[in-house]
């Protein structure tokens, strides 16, 4: 079956790309797409089991299983940020 990735923010920097086709067995599930993409492009993520994943636009675990044609995308954690401060006189 084949699978489209879709990689976003940090994720499509490290890999150069937006999105990537994998040819993955029936059966497969989010846990074996991410360790192909992984296989092809090994320094996007140090922690695989962190990796947010959505398939076909909504949220799923990696024991998630696929089908031909799904969307699955990486997100990585979000993290940093000053907190937000707000003056009373512009509230």
């Amino acid at each position: 079956m084949i699978i489209t990735i879709r990689l976003f923010a940090s994720y499509r920097e490290k890999a150069g790309r937006a999105e990537l086709e994998l040819s993955l067995p029936p059966g497969a599930t989010v846990r074996d797409a991410v360790r192909e993409t992984l296989r092809l492009h090994p320094t996007l993520a140090a922690d695989p089991t962190r990796l947010m994943i959505a398939v076909n636009q909504e949220y799923q675990p990696h024991d998630y299983p696929l089908s031909d044609q799904d969307e699955v995308a990486l997100i990585p954690p979000v993290s940093g940020g000053a907190p937000l401060t707000i003056d009373p006189q512009e509230a």
